[in-house]
């Protein structure tokens, strides 16, 4: 599982270095796309192919599940971690992240999402506010019954 959170460094060049916790979980391959929020999402092969068989599934004559699509699979990219541990993340999805230097590479469980420190930090400003997190995680069943 991809669990917690590292700041690392984009070069010049767009590549990303990887937490090492999260390297080994990408060796059988990975892809990397636009994520829901202002955030790129980077996913194994094995999830992507879950996903993608997901939205195959989906009925295209529906204009939210053709959104979808387009969302995902038009900004989807094959990456590989190179010997340094890294991966090159595309410009049109450095352009979307307008990121340059640093990123926050937040554990998301079956995958990761690569933030803009400043987009990040207004999401744990968010998640601090235990007053509306009692509100809005309310009505989410956590307890162990099946």
């Amino acid at each position: 599982m991809f669990l917690g959170h590292f700041q690392h460094n984009l070069d010049d060049k767009g590549r990303l270095m990887i937490p090492a916790p999260f390297r080994a979980l990408l060796k059988g391959g990975a892809f990397i796309t636009q994520g829901f929020d202002k955030c790129l999402m980077v996913l194994t092969e094995t999830y992507f192919t879950q996903v993608y068989e997901r939205i195959e599934a989906m009925n295209l004559a529906d204009p939210t599940a053709r959104l979808l699509r387009r969302l995902i699979l038009s900004n989807a990219y094959p990456v590989e971690v190179d010997k340094v541990g890294r991966i090159l993340v595309p410009q049109n999805l450095r352009a979307f992240l307008q990121i340059e230097g640093e990123a926050i590479v937040a554990g998301q469980g079956e995958y990761f999402e690569v933030w803009k420190p400043a987009e990040w930090n207004e999401q744990m400003t968010q998640l601090q506010d235990t007053e509306s997190n009692n509100q809005r995680f309310a009505t989410l069943d956590l307890s162990s019954k099946p």
